[in-house]
């Protein structure tokens, strides 16, 4: 690793059934992580079972055929553990913070909630009330009601673009056959990376995984739908003191060759203090607290955006100067963003392998996008890679796709959808 002490290359054996075990060792740790990432979340759904994923994950802890669910927490926190769940759109992971004598128990815990769950229907009939709430809870949030409205503008009509946490009407009707079937036909050995990291010994954890899922299914199920990125205009009228905005075009996929380059465009038109949209738009102009982009990628497609939250009356001028500045870096990069922009980036992937879990997390990534580890050396080399005129013409294919936009809030300053477009009409290329 540079700049570091160099780490022992990761090892992954594949089981008969198609499981991938990996592991990370992690000289000089006293603890371990591990976890399964599978690769199935909200776009993997039929319409009628939105959040099903989401609703799957939180009952895998709610009683095996072994365990009580208080039995599962028990057990775990007595050996020192940390045990947690979560649902996206192209995975559902568990993982465990551990003890390194605890695999055993690890192993043995992750197979028992993913291979024999009761799905008791009291427990589910709580799980379901418990979800109903988590999604009003985000109701109330403006920001996470303006990012799921940003991506159903983004992806009409195709799972991509419903929200992880489905509706309550379709939550509340979710029976446990259906999570069941659900479960054994997405939940196979070729869609899942048992990955682990930290003072792990490989061929023993290849023979614990092997023990205790020897009982999955192998066979994949189908691959979900090909995303097709559309863009379009959606508000959500609300009485609040600001408006909150995301604006976004089409972004890269994971395996794009513009992914690193879409990167660097985030972090130098929104990635930090230094960055074009935080000096100009609230240093210089101050017409907004927070003023970001991102960048997000699926293994087909990817988003681009910016969020701010700013007043219902400055909300255009929000807009105008974000065109004026991704328009900017279109033309040209200068030496000195770039310069910072890979620094931040460098520190940005190094302190995230600082912990196990990270590490764990990355090498489970690694697979299920790419299909091999990837080292840190050869991600800072592509990073490394990537010149101002790459970054210019991230820009251009940014602009080039139709834009998004959503807003919950005072809606009255956001221009047209026309409006919009013509804002962001594709640049002629300048020197980069």
């Amino acid at each position: 690793m540079s700049g570091a002490m160099a780490l022992p290359k990761p090892v992954v054996t594949t089981l008969p059934s198609g499981l991938r075990v990996a592991s990370q060792a992690v000289p000089g740790t006293r603890t371990a992580a591990i976890g399964v990432w599978v690769h199935t979340g909200a776009r993997n759904e039929p319409e009628e079972r939105n959040g099903i994923s989401h609703l799957l994950e939180h009952m895998a802890f709610k009683g095996t055929t072994r365990r009580t669910a208080r039995q599962l927490a028990e057990e775990v926190e007595s050996a020192g553990a940390y045990m947690n769940a979560y649902t996206g759109r192209e995975e559902t992971a568990y993982h465990l913070r551990i003890l390194p004598g605890a695999f055993p128990l690890a192993v043995d815990v992750l197979s028992d909630i993913l291979l024999n769950p009761t799905f008791a229907d009291e427990e589910l009939a709580r799980e379901r009330s418990v979800i109903i709430q988590e999604i009003g809870e985000a109701r109330d949030n403006p920001a996470d009601i303006v990012f799921d409205r940003f991506q159903t503008c983004a992806f009409p009509d195709q799972p991509l673009g419903r929200p992880i946490l489905g509706t309550p009407e379709i939550v509340s009707g979710i029976e446990r056959d259906t999570l069941l079937a659900y479960m054994h036909q997405h939940y196979r050995g070729e869609a899942m990376v048992l990955a682990a990291a930290g003072d792990v010994d490989h061929e023993a954890l290849v023979d614990l995984a092997a023990a205790a899922f020897a009982n999955i299914g192998s066979d994949r199920s189908e691959a979900p739908a090909p995303a097709h990125y559309h863009g379009g205009v959606g508000g959500v009228p609300r009485d609040l003191e600001q408006t909150h905005l995301v604006l976004g075009f089409e972004g890269a996929a994971y395996a794009d060759p513009d992914f690193y380059a879409m990167t660097m465009f985030s972090a130098i038109l929104g990635g930090g203090l230094s960055s074009r949209l935080f000096q100009e738009v609230r240093e210089k102009r101050g017409l907004a607290y927070d003023i970001h982009s991102f960048s997000s990628s699926f293994h087909d497609s990817g988003i681009f955006g910016v969020y701010a939250g700013t007043a219902e009356q400055d909300a255009g001028e929000v807009i105008r100067h974000t065109a004026e500045q991704i328009h900017g870096v279109a033309g040209r990069v200068r030496p000195e963003e770039l310069d910072r922009a890979m620094a931040q980036a460098r520190s940005g992937l190094l302190m995230g392998l600082e912990s196990c879990a990270g590490q764990a997390e990355a090498l489970a990534h690694q697979l299920r996008i790419h299909g091999r580890p990837i080292s840190v050396d050869e991600h800072l080399q592509r990073l490394a890679a990537v010149d101002r005129p790459a970054v210019s013409r991230a820009a251009r294919r940014v602009l080039a796709s139709p834009p998004t936009l959503s807003a919950v809030g005072p809606l009255d300053g956001l221009p047209s959808e026309g409006s919009l477009r013509s804002l962001f009409g594709t640049p002629t290329a300048g020197a980069a």
